[in-house]
C-alpha cells in the first residue's frame, strides 16, 4: 500500500491505515527526522479512540496510552544505541507482550523485532507532501 498526501488529509489518511494494520499489533516507522512519524502515530492512536494526552517518547523511551480495546505504547528508539540498550529498557518485554506497539526509529535495534512486525515508511517529497509505504509481511 502506498499513499501521498498533504499533511492536511493526515486524519483521513490515518484512518485509513488503521483499517489496515488491525491485525498487526506491532508497527515499527521508518523514515527522516522530521518526515511527521510521530504526528502520524498521534493520530493513528486518536483512531483507537485514545484521549490522553499525547507527546513524543523521544526521551523517555516509550509512553502508554489507553485505549477502549488496552494500552498502546508508543516507542521512540532515536536515542538508543544498540539492541542490547533497547533490551536494557524493556522495549522487547513490550514488542512481544501482544499490546499494540508503534515504534519510531526501529532500525536502532532491528533484531529485537518479531517477525511479524509491520513496518511503514513515511517520506517527505519536495513539495512538502507525504508518501507512506506499508510493507507486506
Amino acid at each position: 500500500m502506498k499513499i501521498t498526501f498533504q499533511i492536511g488529509e493526515i486524519e483521513q489518511v490515518a484512518a485509513q491505515v488503521w483499517e489496515q494494520i488491525q491485525n498487526n499489533p506491532v508497527v515499527a516507522f521508518h523514515g527522516n527526522m522530521g518526515a511527521g512519524k510521530t504526528t502520524f502515530i498521534q493520530q493513528l492512536c486518536k483512531q483507537a479512540g485514545v484521549k490522553d494526552t499525547m507527546s513524543s517518547p523521544t526521551f523517555s523511551i516509550i509512553n502508554e496510552y489507553r485505549s477502549p480495546t488496552g494500552s498502546i505504547y508508543h516507542m521512540d528508539l532515536y536515542r538508543l544505541s544498540s539492541e542490547v540498550e533497547a533490551q536494557r529498557a524493556g522495549v522487547e518485554e513490550y514488542l512481544f507482550s501482544g499490546a499494540r506497539c508503534f515504534v519510531e526509529w526501529p532500525e536502532k535495534a532491528p533484531g529485537i523485532f518479531p517477525d511479524e512486525t509491520l513496518h511503514v515508511t513515511i517520506d517527505i517529497t519536495n513539495d512538502g507532501s507525504r508518501v507512506l509505504q506499508i510493507q507486506e509481511n
